[in-house]
């Protein structure tokens, strides 16, 4: 797998991914925060591609099997919609993909990374914790400002 920063073209195709990887949620439109990350910091928006697959005929890009959105706001680094293809997944690609937003994070300055995993999601809990990553007993809030 060959990590890159997304582009445009992209689009579909990682909303297909997301859709596939059970990301989206019915009050998050995943074009819509495509669009909101592409206005800050769209180099920390990485996708992971496969070089031998072509997504349509005569594309020679390769084809979206993963991604990470990532984003620093200048205190703490965030990670969302970390996704790998669930025909490529166990062959190393996520750790890949957390291991570049961390390097990308700390060039930055950025002192500590944090992610939110649904509590149910045991799975992500496990890989996160293989991964050093530990819960930070805080309660995380939220509010919607925008209604999509």
């Amino acid at each position: 797998m060959e990590i890159r920063s997304f582009e445009v073209a992209d689009t579909e195709a990682v909303v297909g991914l997301w859709q596939e990887c059970g990301l989206t949620r019915p009050w998050n439109d995943p074009r819509a925060d495509i669009e909101r990350k592409l206005t800050v910091q769209p180099e920390l928006f990485l996708v992971g591609i496969e070089p031998d697959l072509a997504q349509e005929p005569g594309d020679a890009n390769g084809a979206v099997i993963a991604s990470a959105m990532v984003g620093y706001d200048g205190h703490r680094g965030w990670v969302n919609y970390l996704a790998v293809s669930p025909a490529w997944q166990r062959r190393g690609y996520a750790r890949a993909l957390m291991l570049e937003a961390e390097r990308l994070l700390t060039a930055r300055g950025c002192p500590k990374l944090n992610l939110q995993v649904r509590s149910n999601n045991s799975e992500a809990i496990e890989f996160y914790t293989a991964l050093g990553y530990e819960p930070d007993h805080a309660v995380s809030f939220g509010k919607r400002l925008s209604p999509d």
